[in-house]
C-alpha cells in the first residue's frame, strides 16, 4: 500500500508540469493554430533564471517572480518574430522549424552558461519530507498539481470573466469573424503565448527544487506536455490537465514496477493507439472548416 501511494504522489508532482505545459500548448492553439515547440525551454529559462537571481542576492519569491515573467517576454517575443510572420501565409508551417530551431539555440546558450551541469534551486517546500499512508513527499510536490488545477480554472475564470479572456475565446471560436468584430486578433494571440510562457516558466520554477535546474531540464517535459496536449485534445483545457495528471501516474507506475525505459515505450505507444481510436484526443472536438 505504501509503495502504491509513493508512486501515485510523484505520479500525480509530475503530471502536474505536463499539465502546466499542455496547457500552455492549449493555449497558443486555441488563439493561433500555431504552437511554440521551443515551449519546453520556458521551463529552462524559469528553472535556471530563479537559480542565478536568487544567487544574485534577490529572496526566493522575488527571484521566481521574476523568472516567470521572464518566460512570458520570451513567448511574446518569440510570438512576434518566430510564429507571427507565417501565420498569414496560407498552408504554412514554418513556424514548426523556426520554433524549433530558436529552443536548440536557447538550449545551446543555456548549455554553455552552466557548462552543462545542472543547480539546484533552494526551496523551504524540499526542506524536509512529510509522510502520508507511509510514502514520503516533499511538500513542493503536492503543490505542483494543486498549481496545475488552479491554473486550469484560472483559465476558465479569464475567459468567462474579463475582456481579453472573451477575446480569447472569440478568436478561438473564429479569428476572422473576431477582427471583423473589432478585437486584435495579432494583440490576443501575443497575449496567448504570453500567458504559456508564464506557466511554462512556472513549471519550471516549481520543478527546478525537485529535479535541479539545467540546460536540457525541458526537453522531455515539452515533448511530453506535447503529447499528452494530443492525447487530452488540445482544444480542452480540463482535457489535457486531467490527462497530463493521469500520464504522470502512469509513468510511475510503469517505472516502478517494470523499467524507466519500458515507461517511455508503453507511454508513447498508448499515444498512439489513443490517437487512432480518438482522433481528436479523448476530450477534444472535432474541428469543422467552412468553406
Amino acid at each position: 500500500m505504501t509503495t502504491v501511494v509513493q508512486y501515485l504522489l510523484s505520479g500525480l508532482a509530475i503530471g502536474g508540469i505536463y499539465a502546466l505545459v499542455a496547457l500552455g500548448f492549449h493555449i497558443m492553439w486555441s488563439s493561433a493554430k500555431a504552437v511554440n515547440f521551443a515551449h519546453g525551454d520556458t521551463l529552462m529559462i524559469g528553472g535556471l533564471l530563479a537559480v542565478y537571481l536568487l544567487a544574485a542576492g534577490l529572496p526566493l519569491g522575488l527571484a521566481s517572480l521574476v523568472a516567470i515573467l521572464a518566460g512570458g517576454l520570451f513567448g511574446l517575443v518569440l510570438e512576434r518574430v518566430a510564429v507571427r510572420p507565417f501565420l498569414g501565409q496560407q498552408g504554412s508551417v514554418g513556424w514548426m522549424l523556426t520554433t524549433i530551431a530558436v529552443g536548440i539555440m536557447v538550449e545551446s546558450f543555456a548549455t554553455i552558461q552552466t557548462q552543462g551541469y545542472a543547480r539546484p534551486l533552494p526551496s523551504p517546500g524540499i526542506a524536509s519530507s512529510v509522510h502520508i499512508l507511509g510514502a514520503g513527499v516533499y511538500p513542493q510536490e503536492l503543490v505542483i498539481p494543486l498549481v496545475a488545477l488552479i491554473a486550469m480554472f484560472g483559465l476558465r475564470a479569464l475567459q468567462r470573466h474579463t475582456l481579453v479572456g472573451r477575446a480569447m475565446r472569440a478568436v478561438a471560436h473564429n479569428k476572422n469573424a473576431a477582427a471583423l468584430m473589432g478585437i486584435n486578433v495579432n494583440f490576443v494571440v501575443a497575449f496567448s503565448f504570453a500567458l504559456a510562457g508564464l506557466l511554462g516558466a512556472a513549471a519550471g520554477v516549481l520543478v527546478a527544487p525537485v529535479v535541479q535546474a539545467s540546460a536540457a531540464m525541458g526537453v522531455l517535459p515539452g515533448l511530453k506536455g506535447f503529447a499528452v496536449a494530443i492525447i487530452g485534445g488540445i482544444t480542452s483545457a480540463p482535457g489535457v490537465v486531467i490527462t497530463g495528471l493521469v500520464y504522470g501516474v502512469m509513468e510511475k507506475f510503469v517505472e516502478g514496477y517494470i523499467s524507466t525505459a519500458a515507461r517511455e515505450i508503453i507511454g508513447f505507444s498508448l499515444m498512439i493507439l489513443t490517437l487512432l481510436v480518438f482522433p481528436q484526443g479523448l476530450f477534444g472536438k472535432r474541428e469543422v472548416m467552412k468553406v
